[in-house]
């Protein structure tokens, strides 16, 4: 059976990922922004938390982990990125086997935001958790990589089925979806997308998970090598790197 997945609201604009096997009880956690409200979730639906997947180290992506764990449950994360990560009862290097829930897990490395970060792929469930790397409409912010290493994990990224449900760490889709008509005026499945986002937003609802095939026709950061952006913004013919780098640049004096 494929697992489930629940999406939670947490912090001022983070959310948390709970993949469950019904047929268990067992749930898998990706990040922990804190406790409360996963916890709240888990008693909610009866469910044995087993496993704590970390993307990152920032706060807003761990806070929670050391309650959460209480219960026994294990702690994985990159091996690269332990000495600043909570103790890890799994150490973790893109590549190498790592199974949750009785599921194989893709560790994907995925720096730029931090220089540790990795996402989770769940190939079975055509699920990849991608935190603050790539998100809806949008990636992170480079705090510590450069743009060359954001664009070549977008691009690992973006290389995934079309189908994969992207699960991203923040709700930032309607500020993201108002930058990239700036850069993409004319894309019609763009402004399609920056209407519906701002429905749900006013509804109340959630914009993430999206999917990866609606992420490659309308996020400008999977887009720099695309001919029909580099001529919207005047940089046609320059390398995706540096393209990618000026969207960046723009979309952090927003």
């Amino acid at each position: 059976m494929p697992l489930g997945l629940l999406t939670i609201p947490c912090r001022t604009d983070n959310y948390a990922f709970l993949l469950h096997d019904d047929s268990t009880g067992a749930a898998a956690l990706v990040d922990a922004p804190e406790a409360g409200p996963i916890q709240a979730a888990l008693e909610a639906h009866g469910w044995r938390l087993t496993d704590i997947l970390l993307t990152h180290h920032h706060d807003d992506h761990v806070a929670g982990v050391e309650e959460l764990r209480e219960g026994g449950a294990r702690v994985i994360g990159a091996e690269a990125d332990a000495h600043r990560l909570p103790a890890l009862d799994a150490a973790v290097t893109p590549g190498a086997p790592l199974e949750v829930l009785g599921t194989r897990v893709e560790v994907i490395d995925v720096p730029g935001h931090t220089v540790g970060h990795v996402a989770f792929h769940f190939p079975q469930d055509h699920i990849a958790f991608t935190a603050d790397s790539l998100m809806a409409l949008g990636c992170g912010r480079l705090f510590e990589g450069t743009a060359g290493q954001m664009w070549d994990s977008l691009r690992r990224l973006r290389d995934l089925p079309g189908d994969t449900l992207i699960c991203s760490g923040h709700e930032y889709t309607e500020t993201n979806a108002r930058f990239a008509q700036t850069i993409e005026p004319g894309n019609a499945a763009l402004q399609e997308r920056a209407r519906a986002v701002t429905q749900a937003r006013a509804d109340g609802r959630p914009t993430v998970p999206s999917r990866l095939s609606e992420e490659r026709a309308t996020n400008p950061f999977l887009r720099a090598d695309a001919p029909e952006l580099q001529r919207a913004i005047g940089m046609e013919g320059e390398t995706a790197e540096t393209v990618f780098a000026e969207i960046r640049g723009r979309k952090d004096r927003f």
